[in-house]
């Protein structure tokens, strides 16, 4: 069966392949919109932070022995830990300034990891098996689903949305909004808000990892898997509205689709696509889609 004279096996392969990749987006870009919004923090090394996840996640399995599943909840738990240092250590203290000093400092961040890292593995990627439970592929008849990406997509968007169900319908998320606005006023009702700030980040930064574990079967882990991506993933957040955590959800998946569809019909646009999306948004809707005009 054909589609505008193109197979429907080829057509539904990239679109799962675009799923996949906006599963990716939708990860990053909700950690991005999370510091931001929250922290009003410009989180330049939020891919650097994925590339360590994949990284953290493959010593577990190549020097103690780990499993797959040990590193998907154990990696995250490290790199968390790892951006909440940052957080105390540097970034709190620029809090108060312009956004150009976090994304400085975040870059600089960035710079240093990623060359720590490059310099110790190099730029070749380094193999990373899927789980023994998740190889394989299902046919569904009309195209063969291999296991491990449909795992990719289910367990992206359930962690993307039970993150936007308790920043935006628990009373957890109310705090934490509310904290970022009026920080005395909750601190009046006996809220650790400090606390509540590093751990917003640590969480945030843990979703980044959680990512990278996902993508290290998907791609190799490289020293330079997350600044291939990064770009792309801002893009992503200024579409769907800076500090939106519906907007960077949904306009991840969507652009990831976008992407899928047109490397089919149009296979040399397919590196662009996003950024003519975000030129064309940005005309009409400067806040972004899910942005709020101010």
């Amino acid at each position: 069966m054909n589609i505008f004279g193109i197979p429907l096996q080829a057509m539904m392969s990239q679109l799962l392949l675009g799923l996949v990749n906006g599963s990716f987006y939708a990860m990053l870009s909700l950690g991005l919109a999370i510091i931001f919004g929250l922290l009003n923090v410009i989180n330049f090394a939020h891919g650097t932070l994925y590339m360590l996840g994949a990284f953290v996640a493959w010593m577990g399995l190549t020097y103690l022995g780990l499993n797959y599943w040990e590193m998907l909840i154990l990696a995250p738990l490290v790199v968390g830990l790892f951006g909440i240092v940052i957080e105390k250590t540097m970034l709190r203290w620029l809090y108060k300034l312009d956004h150009l000093y976090g994304l400085l400092l975040t870059f600089g961040i960035t710079l240093m990891i990623e060359g720590i890292f490059r310099s110790i593995y190099g730029v070749s990627g380094q193999p990373f098996s899927v789980p023994q439970a998740l190889q394989g592929a299902t046919d569904l008849g009309f195209m063969v689903l291999p296991n491990y990406r449909a795992w990719v997509v289910f367990a992206s968007l359930t962690v993307c949305f039970s993150t936007w169900f308790v920043i935006e319908k628990t009373r957890l998320g109310a705090y934490l909004r509310a904290g970022t606005e009026n920080p005395k006023l909750v601190e009046a009702f006996g809220i650790n808000v400090p606390r509540m700030v590093t751990l917003t980040y640590g969480f945030g930064v843990a979703l980044a990892a959680f990512a990278g574990v996902l993508a290290a079967p998907v791609i190799q882990v490289s020293p330079l898997m997350g600044s291939n991506l990064i770009i792309t993933v801002f893009a992503v957040v200024v579409i769907g509205g800076m500090g939106s955590i519906l907007g960077a959800i949904v306009t991840g998946m969507a652009l990831g689709v976008i992407e899928g569809l047109t490397r089919v019909f149009y296979p040399q646009l397919s590196a662009t696509i996003v950024f003519i999306v975000m030129a064309i948004v940005l005309m009409i809707r400067p806040a972004g889609l899910f942005g709020r005009e101010k």
